[in-house]
């Protein structure tokens, strides 16, 4: 084996011995190496980004003794087509990465031949998500090289809300729109199996005061910040900033852990909101099938996942209202999980659909296969809360409980509700009797729902309605007719 290891490659490191030796014969950028948890805490990688060199933490401890965990590894550098440096040789023990043995390190395909099909590794990563669902980590973080995940914030200039998540820091490598399927698998199983981190202390800094609490048992923590604003000196609208910071983990740099919160305040100019789902009403996912929806995120990402035909066109139109500068605000409501809270922002940038804070679901492991509709109905009761003489246009799908949850909405808000947009993706008879039945409910009240079969006939109606601009049914109808050329995705 050559003294100096080639710089510009990637290494699957299994062991501390393993570490220490490459480390000792790299040279400075290009390397990229790929380790078993526990093998280098936040003192070893610091230095090594400090030279360009790339550190990834591979989702579980993998062992080389072990049949078959050698390709399984590889596969989850998502570099299955190129050539990988593997350590052999190593013994990994289960309570401990480090070992004492020699390390050897040969270059060597990432994946035999003969790799199992896709659906077969769907299969065993689900079933390793579960297992390692059910053996989280719960301590205190000591050791551990610590991120803040934040998530958009929202306000109504006197309160703001905030989320985010702590978790083990776990670099996520960019998704491009040449990304295979299994790719698109293996980056999704990475989101998916993040360790949270229990209990940890959060600060967060805004308009020169802080306040502070604490990660629950899923590493997620929540901020209601009330502002002592004078009457009549609200926040702007617009979006701010609010700095996170983890005062009792520090970073490479040996500051603080740090990271900012986008948070949208809605302008003076805004006639009305918006809120919308996203599962089947922005984009197509299948919801209502568990196993189809997880095949479509193994197969795509934001790059090459598209939403349905003129929805962009349509929301950019309600944004801009009647008036074309009225910056109305839209929400996004989904049974999705926060773990995709990156593509799901990724999507709606690549496509040009309005941003606005999204509203995710708390993944549980009995919730995998199931939907939790409290949940839309609670995170819609808490936006409204922040905007009490707001109108809203609700926008969902019939393919689960979306219309059930809006006429709920507006038994408790009656005139709060501008108007309700149903897409129709469910010709069942019966549903469609229920949809009449809840149309007639609604319509009592003085509001509307719509059934719709398209974004087209709904933004017709919005013009009608004086929701948006008329000029704006032929961008609709152009950006329809461009998604139906467009090539399908798989």
């Amino acid at each position: 084996m050559p003294t100096t290891l080639p710089g510009a490659m990637p290494f699957l490191v299994f062991s501390r011995s393993g570490f220490d030796d490459v480390v000792a014969r790299i040279g400075d950028g290009g390397a990229v190496l790929y380790l078993n948890p526990g093998v280098a805490q936040g003192a070893d990688i610091g230095p090594l980004r400090e030279r360009d060199v790339a550190v990834h933490i591979l989702p579980r401890a993998f062992d080389p003794q072990v049949p078959g965990d050698v390709e399984e590894a590889a596969r989850a550098t998502g570099r299955e087509r190129e050539g990988l440096w593997v350590e052999h040789g190593a013994t990994v023990p289960q309570a401990d990465t480090a070992r004492s043995e020699a390390a050897r390190l040969e270059p060597g395909p990432a994946v035999a031949e003969g790799a199992p099909a896709l659906h077969r590794r769907l299969a065993r990563t689900a079933g390793q998500f579960a297992s390692g669902a059910l053996r989280r980590l719960r301590a205190e973080g000591v050791g551990r090289n610590l991120m803040v995940l934040p998530y958009h914030g929202f306000g109504n200039g006197q309160r703001i809300w905030v989320k985010g998540r702590v978790l083990d820091e776990f670099s996520y490598r960019e998704q491009s729109e040449h990304d295979s399927s299994w790719s698109n698998l293996v980056a999704l199983y990475r989101r998916l199996e993040s360790d949270e981190v229990a209990h940890a202390r959060v600060l967060a800094h805004f308009g020169g005061r802080t306040w502070e609490t604490e990660t629950d048992a899923g590493g997620y923590f929540a901020f209601e910040m009330v502002l002592e604003q004078a009457p009549g000196k609200g926040l702007a609208g617009g979006w701010h900033s609010v700095e996170l910071e983890l005062p009792e983990h520090q970073g490479p740099d040996g500051a603080p852990v740090r990271a900012s919160a986008q948070v949208s305040i809605p302008n003076a100019s805004a006639r009305f909101g918006i809120i919308s789902d996203i599962d089947d009403t922005v984009l197509w996912t299948n919801v209502t099938n568990k196993f189809n929806m997880a095949l479509m995120l193994a197969r795509s990402n934001h790059h090459t996942r598209k939403p349905f035909k003129g929805v962009a066109a349509f929301y950019r139109a309600l944004n801009e209202g009647a008036g074309s500068n009225e910056d109305n605000p839209l929400f996004y409501v989904s049974s999705s999980p926060w773990h995709l809270f990156g593509p799901l922002v990724d999507f709606l940038r690549v496509q040009s659909i309005p941003l606005g804070p999204l509203l995710l679901r708390e993944l549980k492991v009995r919730d995998l296969l199931s939907s939790n509709h409290n949940h839309k109905l609670d995170k819609i009761e808490l936006i409204m809360s922040f905007y009490p003489d707001m109108q809203f246009v609700l926008i969902g799908d019939s393919g689960e409980q979306d219309p059930e949850i809006y006429t709920e909405i507006v038994r408790r808000h009656p005139t709060s509700v501008r108007m309700i947009y149903i897409r129709n993706v469910n010709p069942d008879p019966a549903r469609i009797d229920a949809l009449d039945r809840l149309i007639e409910e609604v319509s009592s009240t003085g509001t509307q729902l719509i059934l719709c079969p398209d974004s087209v006939f709904a933004a017709s109606h919005a013009a009608a309605e004086g929701l948006i601009r008329v000029d704006r049914l032929g961008l609709v109808r152009s950006d329809k007719r461009e998604d139906d050329s467009a090539p399908s995705p798989a």
